[in-house]
């Protein structure tokens, strides 16, 4: 009999598929993979789904869904969480494609590591049937860590699974689960803060923005929410500003024919990209405001220099640094 694990490398869906391994199952494990993981190497792959898998000893099948999921984000028919989090949403776009692969792969059921209460949005007991119906998955879900609490599912029924080798684990709790992980010699697995960066407020604060002012937001729009400090100048226009050299690469290579890059002249400091129709009021506090941030930022006046993405000239720009009171009235996030 084989099965299909929804994977993220956390301790709970490991424990979830080392339970079912252990009644013989042959398993093997997918992972979802969106812009917003915080588990990603270069956005290549989920290292912690990885490293899991090689604990293990079964295959991993890993897809990008981000230029998908946007749609999940933009309008979550359950609404989102206490951040920018459509948790239940989330949960059954995911249970879809995990059943489109499922069917495809010729497999019987799908492995979950959810826990009964642990989470307040998704791991309800409702918000848990709710998900299985939307996603057309009503008893082909096993929860092996808090199965003895929801209702018998299709492989018990079945005689594939042993209901009563499954657990009854339920809360937000993590102890039951680092006893298992002690006798299962499982080690060095994730914190289970969550890899969802839609669950962090500053994050959350950035994404709300972009919607609210771009609502056809692409892929790139997001990327750069990831990096550096932003800004909102106007309805139409955003600042983002490197806070190291690696932000500074970054905005550099996320940024697109439109955008201006601005650095400030004689004077270490940021990259800054400026995205959006700017008129020259606008310009001018972008420059500011990246002179407020370099080793210029005690001087009257700076010279700071910009381009257009994709054009060779350079111009410059001659700003006094942003005062702190009016770095915060644009600030969208630190």
């Amino acid at each position: 009999m084989k099965a299909i694990a929804l994977l993220s490398g956390g301790l709970d869906s490991t424990l979830a598929a080392r339970l079912v391994l252990d009644q013989g199952i042959d398993l093997e494990a997918v992972n979802f993979m969106t812009v917003f993981c915080t588990c990603t190497n270069r956005g290549a792959t989920c290292l912690a789904s990885q490293k899991a898998v090689e604990t293990l000893g079964i295959p991993l099948q890993v897809f990008n869904v981000s230029e998908e999921y946007l749609n999940v984000i933009r309008n979550p028919k359950h609404g989102y969480g206490s951040n920018m989090n459509p948790c239940i949403d989330c949960r059954i776009f995911m249970l879809k494609k995990a059943k489109a692969y499922m069917e495809e792969s010729g497999c019987s059921f799908i492995v979950t590591g959810e826990v009964l209460g642990q989470r307040p949005m998704s791991q309800r007991r409702d918000a848990m049937r709710l998900i299985e119906k939307e996603a057309g998955l009503v008893g082909f879900i096993l929860r092996p860590l808090s199965a003895q609490f929801l209702s018998v599912t299709h492989p018990e029924r079945e005689g594939w699974i042993d209901r009563e080798k499954l657990l009854n684990i339920q809360g937000r709790s993590r102890k039951p689960q680092m006893r298992l992980a002690e006798q299962f010699n499982i080690r060095d697995y994730p914190c289970p803060a969550g890899g969802c960066l839609l669950t962090d407020p500053g994050f959350a604060r950035r994404m709300r923005d972009l919607m609210d002012h771009d609502p056809d937001f692409s892929l790139n729009d997001v990327h750069l929410l990831k990096f550096g400090r932003h800004f909102r100048l106007s309805p139409k226009v955003k600042v983002v500003v490197g806070r190291n050299e690696e932000d500074n690469q970054k905005i550099e290579t996320f940024s697109q024919a439109g955008d201006v890059l601005l650095k400030t002249v004689g004077y270490p400091g940021p990259v800054s990209l400026l995205r959006g129709e700017a008129d020259g009021t606008e310009m001018e506090r972008a420059a500011s405001i990246t002179a407020r941030y370099s080793k210029a930022k005690g001087i009257e006046k700076g010279e700071v220099q910009y381009r257009k993405v994709g054009r060779e000239e350079e111009k410059s720009i001659f700003v006094s640094p942003l005062s702190e009171a009016e770095i915060q009235k644009g600030m969208i996030s630190e």
